[in-house]
This record gives C-alpha cells, structure tokens and sequence, in this order.
C-alpha cells in the first residue's frame, strides 16, 4: 500500500462539548458528528489549556517546557530550533507539506513554518487576527495573510479560506503523499461570522455565545466540503483525516461543557480535555469506536511516525507514545501519568508559571495545583477534594510531578532569539507579541497595555550596517507616531478609540548602544542606521515626550541589513 496522506485539522478554543454528538443541546455540527461515527474517538485525550503550548507539543512529541512554546507571547511561543517538527519529519520522508491558518509558534526566522518543515504556508500571524502582528485592518473577511514569506490579499471568511486554499494544494499533489495541517483560528474571539451561522442560535444563547455557535458551524460546513472533495477525488480511503482542538472551550460553563469544571487556561478537566477523532478507512484501525485509555497531544507525533511508516531524525526523543497498539488493537498503554502545565513567568496571580501549577493526570486520578484531588468515576465535575483521604495517592502522584519538574523547570530561564540579518529573512518585521517579560495580549494603545515597554531578544547574524525603523503603528496603516488608531470593535463587540500620544522623541538601545531622534509629528516612523556585530543581542525602544517621560514602546519595528 502507498503511504498515506495526512489532514489534520486543529480548532481554536472550540472545547470538548462544543459538538452535537457531545450532547450540547443548542449547537448543530452534523458534518463532524458523521466523522465522529466514521472514526476512532480517544475520549479522554488532553492537551495544554491555551494555545501555543498545545500546538508546539502537538508538532514536536515534546511536553511544552522541553521544546520551548511555553506561553502565548512574551518571548516564549517559539519552539527551539534544533528540535525537527512534524512536517520536518514528514518532508524528509518524501511528503509534500502544507500548513493553512493559525501557526503562533514564531513569526520570524527561524521559527516560521517555511523553517520548520512546511513547503507551503498560509496563515496570519501571531495569536489570531486583529492580534499586534497582523496585517493592520485585518477583520476575518478578505484578509492580508502570509503567503511563503510575502503578505498577500485573499478573499472570504477566514475559514473558509483556509479550507479552499487547502484543497487547492492538496489538489496539485498528485506525484508525492501529502501532509496538510489546517489550522483555524475561530472560534476563537473577536466573534466575527457571517450573520447566516449565527441567526439560528439567536434565539437560544446570547449573541457572543451565537456568534461563537456560529463560527463552529462554518467549520463543520467546511469539514462537509472536505470530506466530499476527499471522496470526489478518490482520496479518503488513504487519507488519515484527525480532527481535534487546541484546548478546552473558551464560551466557558454557562451552555454546556460535557459535565467538565473549568474551561480555557484552567487546569480542570474542561481547560484541557478535547475531542479527538481519527479516521483512515484503509487502516486497519477496526472498527469505529471510543479509546478511553488517557493520552495527551505529545501522543499524536509518535502516533503518525508509526502509522505512516517513517524514518525519524537521529537523536530524537518523544515524552509522548505511539497510539498505533490501541488503534489496531493489538496492546494496551503501560501505566503512565501525565502532566498539563500551563502558566508563564510574570507575577499576575495564577498565571505564574510556578512548580505545582499544573495538573497530574493518572488513570481516572486528577491531582490539581499540587494538592487537590480528585477520582473522575465518582467526581466528573471535580467538585469534592478527596486528598486527605487517599494520602498515599497524593503523595506518589506528587512524586511524579517533582520529578518531571525537576528535570524541566529549569528550562523557562532560556529564551530564544529571533534571527536578523539571515539571507531567508532579509528583512524582519519584529511586534510586541515577542516582547520579553511583558504580557500584553493586545499592545497598541486601541486594546491595552499603552505604558510598556519589552524587549526582543535577537541574533545578529552577520556583523555590519542595520537599518532599524520603529514604527508605532503597522507600516500599511499610514498612521503617524502621535496619532491614534482608528476607533475599531474590540473582541467582546464593544467600539474602542484609540489614544494619541505627545511623542517628542523616539530611544533606541541594541547590542549595548543607546540612541535617540526627535519625531515630528508627521512622522509614521523612525530610522536609526546602526552597526552591530554578530552574536546575541537584545533590543529595547521607548517613545519618550517633550519632558522626558517614557510613553510607551514602538510595538513595530523594522531590522534590515544595509
């Protein structure tokens, strides 16, 4: 048998219970309810509980504090290097590779996915549209995404775009296997449909909760579309098609969550427990059918590894397993326990990424934040801390976790740099979303975070002239420094203007230099001709008024090799 081609298609923020086939009584998904019945369903599969650490686990077998995508920004959604991906694996057996949509693992060399092993890439950047690095004015509808390194105009819904592109290509890869990775980024807020997905649950569920209703409905029409091209084209009964979700549902509680605590970013079962469905009819995975062993998203690179017959990089190892025994039936999973960590390093409560914040998952045990605990056959909502009554549980489940801290927490003192001055990269389009130690989901004066200043942790790659232009609003806009942005509707529907700033001065430092430029204020951006020599740098600006305060940081900034 030929080697099989490969779809996989990952939803953002679309939880366990956000499925009809999953009991939720208001959404209709009657496409991926028939690929539920068509597949092998792993129904207590897990991941972490926000975005860029699910998907850095899911493309590299590694648990997110040893391949480096820790974290959403703040210098920490970029995979290291050196670690081979998914589709580094998969092109290096032969596979045509192709990513569609989201991708929030680096969106500069040598982290963007035409450095990580994809031929083909189409995707905005960063966390999602409207996020600091995308295109400016971006609105889900007949966007500016990256095409191959170049910003270029498409037409349609996002989803909808991602599907169609995605079809195309698969449609010119008649000489070689391919692998698609469709990755959307709804429904993940702000909560833009067209009106036609959402009217029919209006009269159910709040608008934001029918907006979001229907943004997964559009993705399962899209699902629709892809399993009809797939039997048209003769594909299906060779295709491994998996669909899953980057983490539990971000609508929260208020609908229906399968019966889970906690939703996104939590560490109950509802912030990380998702659906799973695989379907390959020429398998020989059995019949259909619910896989109820725990299994975690480091599972899926081994899992493909074994399926598709492929040779690995030297020196490479997985925290994850391959599934392919409980697929076909052939053994059971060892006893094992598994760990979802999820936080970052800036003190904002919770958020912390800290020893003990993180769940332990063994068999129907959950023991969460280090001390509470929890048996899912006799607790499903989690709702009754049994701790001290099994000690001995507590106790060797928090073995377990100290040692896998032990031997990984050390790594979040590690950031890596984003390259400037590389022949791929010629010239480099640096955000606020790879600031250092600032959390700001949304910089810019128009969404928060007006007063902060980051910094970017570079390496130079050839010693020489720079030009580095600091921009506080995108290049496309037009906007000057001291202008404020457009009033513009926030992710929660609200109208937001945007703040003007007395910008006087512009200061730069890099490479252990510090600079300065007054701005005028026409100016939409400014320009420092520096040079800098090889090796690890670190980059810090400031807009600074007429008497010397500090306003805010440029939250653009251009680098280009004279």
């Amino acid at each position: 048998m030929n080697k099989p081609n490969v779809i996989f298609v990952l939803t953002d923020d679309q939880g366990y219970g956000d499925l009809t086939c999953h009991g939720n009584p208001i959404i209709k998904t009657p496409n991926l309810d028939a690929l539920h019945d068509e597949s092998i369903r792993f129904t207590d599969f897990h991941v972490a509980p926000m975005c860029t650490p699910t998907r850095g686990e899911l493309l590299t077998g590694q648990d997110a504090l040893r391949n480096g995508a820790t974290f959403v920004c703040m210098g920490r959604s970029l995979i290291n290097p050196e670690l081979p991906t998914m589709a580094d694996i998969f092109a290096m057996n032969g596979y045509r590779t192709g990513h569609f949509g989201k991708w929030h693992l680096g969106d500069n060399y040598p982290y963007r996915p035409q450095d990580r092993g994809f031929h083909e890439t189409i995707h905005h950047p960063a966390w999602g549209i409207t996020s600091a690095a995308d295109y400016f004015g971006n609105d889900y509808f007949d966007d500016h995404y990256r095409h191959n390194g170049t910003i270029e105009a498409f037409e349609g819904y996002c989803t909808d775009v991602w599907f169609d592109e995605a079809m195309d290509w698969i449609e010119e890869q008649s000489d070689a296997p391919f692998f698609a990775y469709i990755a959307t980024n709804a429904p993940h807020t702000p909560l833009w449909v067209p009106d036609k997905y959402r009217q029919p649950y209006l009269e159910h569920v709040a608008y934001n909760v029918a907006s979001f209703y229907g943004m997964i409905a559009n993705i399962d029409e899209n699902m629709g579309k892809l399993d009809a091209f797939l039997r048209k084209t003769g594909l299906c009964d060779n295709t491994i098609l998996i669909f899953m979700t980057d983490n539990g549902t971000a609508n929260g509680e208020t609908v229906y969550n399968a019966g889970m605590r906690g939703k996104k970013t939590t560490l109950y079962e509802g912030g990380h427990r998702v659906p799973f469905f695989i379907r390959w009819p020429e398998g020989q995975l059995g019949t259909p059918r619910d896989i109820s062993d725990p299994t975690h998203g480091t599972d899926v690179l081994p899992t493909l590894i074994s399926l598709c017959g492929l040779d690995e990089p030297q020196d490479t190892a997985y925290d994850g397993v391959s599934l392919t025994g409980l697929l076909r039936e052939r053994e059971e999973l060892e006893d094992r326990m598994l760990v979802v960590q999820y936080g970052h390093n800036v003190p904002k409560g919770n958020r912390t990424t800290r020893k003990g914040n993180a769940a332990v998952l063994w068999k129907r045990w959950r023991l969460v934040d280090y001390t509470e605990l929890y048996h899912l056959d006799s607790d499903p909502g989690q709702e009754h801390n049994i701790a001290d009554q099994h000690p001995n549980v507590v106790q060797k489940m928090q073995t377990h976790y100290d040692a896998w801290w032990d031997a990984l927490g050390k790594n979040l003192d590690i950031y890596f740099p984003i390259s400037i001055g590389t022949e791929e990269e010629s010239s480099t389009r640096l955000s606020s979303c790879d600031w250092m130690g600032v959390y700001c989901d949304n910089p810019g004066g128009v969404r928060g975070c007006v007063m902060d200043s980051g910094i970017w942790q570079l390496a130079v790659a050839q010693s020489g002239k720079y030009d580095i232009t600091l921009r506080r609003w995108p290049r496309e806009s037009n906007l000057a420094i001291t202008a404020p942005a457009p009033v513009m509707e926030g992710v929660d529907g609200t109208l937001m203007a945007g703040k003007a700033l007395p910008v006087d001065r512009a200061w730069m430092q890099i490479g252990g230099s510090e600079h300065e430029m007054d701005v005028r204020p026409d100016d939409p951006s400014i320009t420092f001709t520096v040079d800098l020599s090889s090796g690890p740098a670190t980059l810090q600006t400031w807009w600074i008024d007429a008497k010397g305060n500090r306003l805010a940081g440029a939250y653009y900034v251009t680098v280009e090799r004279v």
